[in-house]
């Protein structure tokens, strides 16, 4: 499917491409309504329009990924309501089997995730995602989200990457665009992001649902 010989570098999503992206969408779809409409006395239905259209506003923004603009805008403690579903923050079964092909295969392996520094150290603390990277970088400590190209060039910098030679994997195809318009060599999507949901439908990219049909390919490429 690559040139493994050709890529020296995997770029990581965290949330829907190594984690299971049903944590993040129970508790921002879900969770966040049901308590809103018990804070504000309204209906779940009415918290869920509003919730929706407070995320269509900034989606794509830093903001939009930022723990402290949402405890501003909806008076709620976020990161208490998160460990209360701790129980449901998951890898993907297919995970630790393909970040430990990338180890063998001599491969680095920088996660580069748009969740806060908060967010990734409770999934951390809550998963082995940690024991499978050799090192990550949160948006947030560029200003820029993934969309934006200046964070790919701060990504670059940061840890003296050639683009050309990094493939690039997430489970947003208008992120693996931006990546591709940054220079980034080779994307890969992640049709299966929430175990709960349909598969996603990429136009513009290959995508899979399973790293296992990457591994034949990684143990070839030494």
């Amino acid at each position: 499917m690559f040139p493994w010989t050709d890529i020296d570098t995997i770029l990581l999503d965290m949330d829907g491409t190594l984690l299971d992206l049903h944590f993040d969408n129970h508790f921002w779809v879900q969770l966040i309504p049901k308590v809103l409409s018990e804070q504000r006395n309204i209906s779940v239905q009415q918290a869920s329009e509003w919730v929706e259209e407070c995320y269509t506003k900034v989606e794509g923004t830093l903001n939009w990924y930022c723990l402290e603009y949402w405890e501003q805008q909806m008076g709620l403690d976020i990161m208490a309501l998160h460990r209360t579903l701790v129980e449901r923050i998951q890898m993907r079964q297919d995970s630790m089997p393909f970040l430990n092909a990338l180890k063998r295969a001599g491969k680095q392996r920088i996660l580069v995730t748009n969740a806060h520094p908060k967010n990734l150290g409770l999934k951390l603390e809550h998963t082995e995602l940690g024991l499978g990277l050799d090192s990550m970088i949160s948006s947030h400590e560029t200003g820029y989200p993934k969309e934006h190209p200046e964070f790919w060039l701060q990504l670059f910098e940061r840890f003296n990457l050639e683009p050309s030679r990094c493939l690039f994997i997430d489970d947003n195809e208008a992120i693996l665009a931006a990546a591709k318009l940054a220079g980034v060599g080779y994307q890969l999507g992640i049709a299966n992001p929430d175990s709960q949901k349909p598969n996603k439908v990429f136009d513009d990219f290959p995508a899979i649902e399973d790293y296992h049909h990457l591994l034949d390919e990684l143990l070839q490429q030494k």
